[in-house]
């Protein structure tokens, strides 16, 4: 028995660049079907898809977690070490590479610790938004070596 095509949907490999059918540059809107009432010969642009809220947090914790890459530039990272060194020190220092990767490292672990800690506390108080009181606290449950003394 032969297929039959319906006339809603397209013949399978029939897209753009196949011979016989016209492209998106050949005069025709997206998926080749004229104007539709609504528009007045504007090709129609895609809709992108919305997700629920939160749903992308989730997806991007999940990537992150799942990487070991650094999620600081390392240029920014770098332009801050070198500021804070000249603040601190008065004379201009040369820096290794591989001593402000380590850095960098040290500052990401730090970061990241902290943020756990400051989450756990926003959800003892049962809240799920980070708030500046909660990492002060945290960085005040540490005590002074691991919290970064200074407030």
């Amino acid at each position: 028995m032969p297929r039959v095509r319906h006339a809603g949907s397209p013949a399978r490999g029939a897209g753009p660049g196949r011979a016989g059918t016209p492209g998106r540059g050949q005069g025709t809107p997206a998926g080749g079907r004229g104007p539709t009432a609504g528009q007045a010969g504007a090709p129609s642009p895609r809709k992108r898809r919305r997700f629920r809220p939160g749903t992308r947090a989730l997806m991007e914790i999940r990537k992150y977690q799942k990487s070991t890459a650094l999620l600081l530039r390392k240029l920014p990272f770098s332009r801050v070490v070198r500021e804070v060194c000249q603040e601190v020190g008065g004379a201009d220092f040369r820096w290794q590479a591989y001593a402000i990767m380590a850095l960098q490292e040290a500052a990401e672990a730090f970061l990241v610790g902290l943020m756990e800690d400051a989450n756990l506390i926003a959800l003892h108080a049962k809240r799920v938004t980070l708030m500046p009181r909660d990492i002060q606290l945290a960085r005040r449950i540490r005590g002074p070596e691991k919290g970064f003394a200074s407030l």
